[in-house]
């Protein structure tokens, strides 16, 4: 909840717009919108996120079928993710212009991520964030990894349009 009060902060102490109405029930609901900080401090744009994330049905907790890799997974390895050999998850590294960029991206992944009850394992030098997701509580990829992985990819275009 700290991490929340603090962006709120941040981006209504930088935000030409009035963000009283938002609250916490706004924060709660963002996985319809979520605001996003495209170039600056100073302009929020709101992306729907729900239209950009594959629906997996019924999958979300359970570890996901070879069948279904083939299909959830395809559009993520096409962006660069890659599955790793030595245990069942994807990794991306994401490049940003510098750590100011890095930290927001990573702002907005750890908003969603508290939402979902799902973290990532990352690490942060600089410009450079390597992520790897995997969900332990089936010991391998689930739809969770998915939707998290799609919601990272689209705030990349965001930051980077």
């Amino acid at each position: 909840m700290r991490l929340v009060n603090s962006l709120i902060n941040i981006t209504s102490r930088f935000n030409k717009q009035n963000l009283t109405g938002i609250g916490l029930t706004g924060l709660r609901n963002f996985r319809h919108f979520f605001l996003v900080n495209t170039h600056s401090y100073s302009t929020l744009t709101k992306i729907d996120f729900s239209k950009s994330v594959p629906k997996i049905k019924g999958k979300m907790h359970t570890k996901l079928t070879t069948e279904e890799r083939g299909t959830v997974l395809a559009a993520l390895l096409n962006e660069g993710w890659k599955v790793l050999e030595n245990r069942d998850a994807i990794y991306k590294e994401f490049l940003f212009k510098d750590f100011n960029q890095a930290f927001g991206f990573m702002s907005r992944v750890a908003l969603l991520s508290e939402k979902m009850d799902h973290h990532p394992e990352w690490f942060n030098v600089y410009n450079k964030v390597q992520i790897t997701l995997s969900s332990h509580d089936v010991s391998g990829l689930s739809g969770r990894d998915v939707k998290l992985a799609n919601f990272m990819e689209e705030v990349v275009k965001s930051i980077k349009a």
